[in-house]
């Protein structure tokens, strides 16, 4: 019997190569009287992998045995608890997810943030810090989401007076889809790293490269707006008053989905039985070659990421004829290794953005409400993270049911906003009051700046995506 074969019956991983040896032992001991045949024999190791205390004194089956029996028997571990932030305006499904991962036995520290809302495994606005592990799903298909924003040196009124130029610049400076790429190949040195550390990053390399300045879909985009500075801020290097910016959201497109889904698929597969209800909280411990190769294939698709939203930045200013005089930016899908409370541990910011003391990001709202610049405050309590949004409070099935995006389109334009694109699952009504969302993490961030939308180019065939 195969791998695949052990696999589909039951057998963990990490007894596989003990099985085979357990099989091939069996098979020698009974080919005299030919009493194990191939269906005979698949049902007597799904016995073993049912009942393996039966099998202890079996010759052939006792040290697969004792392997599972070990495994059924380990002490069950104490969950770790959590602090959440605006808990009256997240769903049941965020809670039971994130008590789910807080029984992964690796757990240090969680956090929930006020926009938290159901995922895959970790819920989204889930944080997480793991001790030597790492948990693929626990930073997301799309690895490095993440916001740029960059402040350029054009005049308000410009993006009345000039408007359709905004709209050609957002139009030609990217493209929005599944499997959508630039027509002309893109460059960016993040090209010429080594992307052989992983199989699926070296066999994903030519695709990577056509999508290079290119936006997902689901709710990533690329939109004009004012940003409104209320002090002069030396960081940014900028005095108070109002600015044009462009706001990006998008990460490492493909190749980060196929490097979370194989590395997921590892992980699971080396669950022990009694870890099964984990199932997408499965982790790889950092001491082993999978977990060393997802480490490396999730740094290089956090470069990747940051060279679309650069390529994306600098083809759409250029088009403008603008200059960048500032900006922040910033991963919202993503692990780092950081100390905390004088131990070093994995933190996974699963729709989280990283606000230690001093650092600054970007906070969205919607295609019709503000986006915030903030400024971290170091929060022990929630791993030094905040917020990534307003976070979705309606399913995208629910919003294409429910709004018309032409009606929506519309009133926005009424209201000064104007939309190149979108879909249904996108309006503003699917999310959270990003105010109120804000008003619940007063001690983790501080306001720097305002961003409103003006000018908003999404995905307009409304396909679903995660974060």
């Amino acid at each position: 019997m195969n791998s695949r074969q052990l696999l589909k019956i039951g057998v963990p991983e990490y007894c596989l190569k003990t099985a085979k040896t357990a099989i091939q032992m069996k098979v020698a001991e009974e080919k005299a009287n030919g009493k194990v045949r191939g269906k005979e024999l698949k049902e007597l190791v799904q016995k073993v992998v049912e009942h393996p205390e039966e099998y202890l004194d079996d010759p052939a089956f006792r040290q697969l045995a004792l392997e599972l029996v070990e495994d059924n028997s380990e002490e069950a571990v104490e969950p770790i608890t959590y602090q959440t932030w605006g808990k009256e305006g997240i769903d049941e499904g965020a809670f039971s997810q994130m008590d789910l991962a807080c029984h992964v036995p690796s757990a240090w520290g969680a956090a929930l943030m006020p926009d938290a809302h159901i995922g895959y495994g970790l819920p989204i606005g889930g944080v997480l810090a793991l001790e030597d592990a790492v948990i693929p799903y626990a930073v997301g298909v799309d690895i490095a989401c993440r916001m740029k924003l960059s402040v350029l040196d054009i005049s308000v009124s410009k993006l009345s007076q000039k408007h359709h130029q905004f709209v050609d610049a957002l139009n030609r400076g990217t493209v929005f889809g599944v499997g959508q790429a630039h027509e002309k190949r893109q460059r960016h040195s993040v090209m010429d790293e080594d992307w052989s550390v992983t199989k699926i990053t070296r066999q994903n390399k030519d695709k990577a490269w056509k999508q290079l300045g290119s936006s997902g879909s689901g709710n990533h985009f690329a939109e004009f707006g004012v940003l409104t500075i209320a002090h002069d801020d030396k960081e940014l290097g900028l005095d108070a008053g109002e600015y044009v910016a462009l706001l990006s959201h998008s990460g490492s497109r493909g190749t980060g989905a196929s490097v979370c889904s194989t590395y997921s698929g590892i992980a699971q597969a080396r669950l022990r039985k009694r870890h099964h209800q984990l199932g997408r909280l499965a982790w790889l411990e950092m001491d082993t070659e999978a977990g060393q190769e997802y480490w490396a294939a999730m740094n290089l698709m956090g470069d990747y990421a940051a060279a679309n939203h650069a390529v994306i930045h600098q083809n759409v200013s250029e088009i403008l004829g603008s200059k960048v005089i500032s900006g922040v930016e910033n991963h919202h899908n993503f692990a780092w290794k950081e100390k905390h409370g004088g131990k070093e541990v994995y933190v996974h910011r699963k729709g989280a953005t990283p606000a230690a003391a001093g650092e600054l990001g970007v906070i969205p709202g919607s295609m019709a409400d503000p986006a915030f610049v903030v400024r971290g405050k170091g929060n022990a309590a929630s791993l030094n993270s905040a917020s990534h949004g307003a976070g979705r409070c309606m399913s995208r099935n629910k919003a294409k049911d429910k709004y018309r995006w032409n009606a929506v389109r519309n009133d926005l334009a009424k209201r000064g906003i104007t939309v190149i694109s979108a879909g249904a699952d996108e309006v503003p009504g699917v999310y959270k009051n990003i105010n109120e969302v804000m008003a619940e993490q007063q001690d983790l961030v501080e306001i720097v700046a305002r961003f409103n939308p003006k000018v908003v180019k999404m995905c307009g065939d409304g396909s679903r995506a995660e974060d």
